[in-house]
Order: structure tokens, then C-alpha cells, then sequence
């Protein structure tokens, strides 16, 4: 076989060839190396006047290649912010806009700390205590008492959510002394909480209510899975017809 020679204009041509791995990163890629290449020819310009017509020769392109952005309020100002940041903050024109910073842009958000980590009682909820740092903040009187009363039913009746058996009013107390820390006391009281039948049939009604409204959004699904736009009902094959007797 003979050797095949390479043509010297090809060699060259693929000297210059250029590969990802050896071009500059992109900062915003959905515009692509071409506008990139821009901006970067733009910052080398020497001349301010002529810079700020590239630039916003270059603005108006980034509005052609995203029309969506022209329905979004003040879309100038983003394109703007991203010219700068695709330059890397090394453009310097006069824009119509506040100028990014790169502390503005890249400035990350503080740590959002859990409200709370173990409580001991989970099946009372995480607001119950709240609703007992409130009773405790309240003066002595029929208003406070009456919201003890109130806290200690909810209590009972989530305790009820989790444990469908009956309990006494002696554990919701209990519960309730340690959680208050010793500021509400009702283990001594002669007063009773609603009776576990009564709180029961709340807790049925509550499940209830909530199986009808999947059940509606379930049904309200089907409905329109099986309703063409005439709002006509889809033709649907009857599979379990009866077989002609022989």
C-alpha cells in the first residue's frame, strides 16, 4: 500500500484547531462562545466611546437571541447585569443601570438554622410549644385559663392522632407540667378535658373531609383524562362483552 501524504494546507489547518478543554470558560453559556468573544473584544477596546457602542451593540443581540426576557419587567437591567458578569467585571462603560459587583452577585445567603431539632413529644406538633410559651406570658385570669383549657384539649386530641387508644387526663397533665416546665400545673385539678369519644369523632370528621377532597381531585382527573376539547366523553372499548352463545 501506499503511503498517504498529508497535504500541508490540512496540517496547518489543524494546528489552529481549538479544543474546549483549551478555551477560557464560559460564564454564562446559553449565549454562546461568539457573544463571549464579543464582550471579551469589547473590554480590549481603548477607546470609551467606541466601547460603549459595542456594548450596547452587544445588548441589543442579547435581546434577539431571548425574546422571552422582553416579557419580563425591566429585562434591559438583566442584560445588562450579565454583560458584566460575562465579562467578568473587567467591562468599563457608562451604563443606564447600577453596575454589579462581584460581592453582589456572588454573595452567598447565612445559614437558616432549624426552629427546632428534637422535641420529645413529636406527635403534639412543633406549635404546641408556642401556644405554651404564650399561656405562660399571660397574666393570671379566666383568659389564660380558658386558653390552658383549649391547649390541653389539642394536646389530647393530637395525642389521640397518633394513639388511637383511649387516654387519661392524668398523662395530657403530666405532659403538659413538663413542657411548661412547671409553670402550668392541672395534675391537682378536678377539672375534666373533653371525653376521647368527642375528640374521636373530630379526628373522624377532619380524616373524612380530607379523603373527600383526594377523592374529588381524583375524580375531577379522570374526568378530564377521559373528555376530549368538544368536552364530549372519550369512546372507550368495551372489553368484557358478553360472548354469543353457541
Amino acid at each position: 500500500m501506499k503511503n498517504k501524504t498529508i497535504n500541508p494546507d490540512n496540517h496547518q489547518a489543524m494546528h489552529f484547531l481549538e479544543y474546549n478543554a483549551q478555551r477560557t470558560h464560559l460564564m454564562i453559556p446559553e449565549y454562546g462562545r461568539h457573544l463571549q468573544k464579543l464582550i471579551d473584544q469589547t473590554v480590549a477596546i481603548a477607546d470609551r466611546e467606541e466601547r460603549n457602542k459595542a456594548a450596547k451593540y452587544i445588548i441589543q443581540v442579547m435581546g434577539t437571541l431571548n425574546p422571552h426576557l422582553r416579557d419580563v419587567p425591566d429585562f434591559q437591567h438583566k442584560l445588562w447585569d450579565q454583560i458584566f458578569i460575562m465579562s467578568n467585571f473587567k467591562l468599563d462603560v457608562d451604563s443606564p443601570y447600577p453596575i454589579p459587583t462581584r460581592e453582589m452577585v456572588y454573595l452567598k445567603s447565612s445559614k437558616l438554622e432549624y426552629p427546632q431539632k428534637n422535641p420529645k413529644y413529636r406527635f403534639y406538633g412543633n406549635n404546641i410549644k408556642t401556644m405554651i410559651e404564650v399561656a405562660n406570658s399571660w397574666e393570671e385570669g379566666e383568659l389564660k385559663e380558658a386558653l390552658v383549657r383549649v391547649i390541653a384539649n389539642h394536646m389530647k386530641k393530637s395525642f389521640l392522632s397518633w394513639n388511637k387508644d383511649s387516654v387519661e387526663d392524668k398523662v395530657i397533665f403530666d405532659h403538659l407540667y413538663e413542657l411548661s416546665e412547671g409553670k402550668i400545673n392541672l395534675i391537682q385539678t378536678s377539672e375534666e378535658l373533653s371525653t376521647t369519644n368527642d375528640l374521636m369523632r373530630i379526628n373522624k370528621k377532619i380524616s373524612n373531609k380530607s379523603n373527600q377532597a383526594s377523592a374529588k381531585n381524583t375524580k375531577g382527573n379522570f374526568f378530564r383524562k377521559n373528555t376530549n376539547q368538544n368536552g364530549k366523553k372519550n369512546f372507550q372499548k368495551n372489553n368484557n362483552q358478553n360472548k354469543s352463545q353457541i
